[in-house]
């Protein structure tokens, strides 16, 4: 498989690291970004993301066989209208956002031929100097076509992943958001809100004992702002289902601390060491 143009339209860390790994193994003759700043240009020349940059999206998606959305997912209803007068009656496009059923709900009536998608192999780290060629490998990236998706452009899209090094799977926008909603982006909530807590509100001398362990737990929350505050507004009911969840065992420990029950505190802590133990067991990769 190989597109003649493959466009990005931005390329920070995943349009970059799509970039690189098109150009590494072959699936792209040509890669075109669609950046915001002038300067963005000369970055992603730089890191070898790109064969050509630009910031018009007229002379990005001309010609292209393979347009990907790389953007927040609030921006790309305003990315598609603009796009889509200029697109190849062939062209495909995906995306790489993190939401499915809002971006699927935006862009599928505006253009037949799009299919959502969602590499499961972000970083806290954003730009495309964070950019990697292997950020694919072994990744599985959410492929979630609609009852009136065309089989060929699904294929097509499925493809393109599989021979980037990802491990494609197949489900409904919903079943993915439901999914990520406690997998990815409640993770992602809990480490905002636990810097909130300790880190934006510090009590005296507690700076001093912010250690490693810390330091692990709240890596998520240095990821943008405003991504973030898109996804949790695209997928806002599902999240704050997951956060009841949550609360859930927050409230089951609370319980246990208040009565000071050591047998119910032990089993709190072995239940979540012993799942991530078989967790981990059965993800030799990670």
């Amino acid at each position: 498989m190989q597109f003649q143009k493959l466009t990005l339209i931005g390329v920070g860390l995943l349009g970059g690291s799509i970039g690189l790994a098109a150009k590494q193994r072959g699936v792209a003759h040509r890669v075109c970004g669609l950046v915001r700043r002038e300067e963005s240009i000369v970055e992603c020349l730089t890191a070898g993301a790109v064969d050509e940059a630009t910031l018009d999206i007229t002379e990005a998606v001309t010609d292209a066989n393979l347009v990907i959305l790389c953007t927040p997912v609030g921006r790309m209803g305003e990315l598609v209208a603009a796009m889509k007068p200029h697109l190849s009656a062939g062209a495909v496009v995906t995306d790489v956002g993190s939401v499915k059923a809002s971006v699927m709900a935006t862009v599928e009536p505006v253009l037949a031929r799009f299919v959502g998608s969602h590499p499961l192999c972000g970083s806290e780290k954003v730009g495309v100097a964070h950019a990697r060629g292997d950020l694919f490998d072994g990744a599985v990236c959410a492929v979630t076509p609609t009852e009136t998706s065309d089989a060929p452009i699904v294929d097509t899209i499925s493809k393109f992943w599989t021979a980037l090094g990802s491990r494609v799977v197949n489900l409904t926008a919903a079943d993915h958001d439901a999914i990520v909603a406690r997998t990815s982006h409640l993770p992602h909530v809990l480490a905002s809100a636990l810097v909130n807590a300790v880190v934006a509100s510090p009590r005296v001398g507690e700076s001093e004992f912010l250690g490693s362990g810390f330091r692990d737990t709240t890596r998520l929350a240095s990821g943008d702002a405003g991504m973030w505050r898109d996804i949790a507004m695209g997928n806002a009911v599902a999240i704050a289902n997951a956060l009841e969840d949550l609360q859930s065992e927050i409230g089951r420990l609370k319980a246990a601390l208040s009565e000071k029950d050591a047998a119910a505190l032990e089993k709190f802590f072995i239940e979540g060491q012993s799942a991530r133990d078989d967790w981990l067991a059965g993800k030799e990769d990670l």
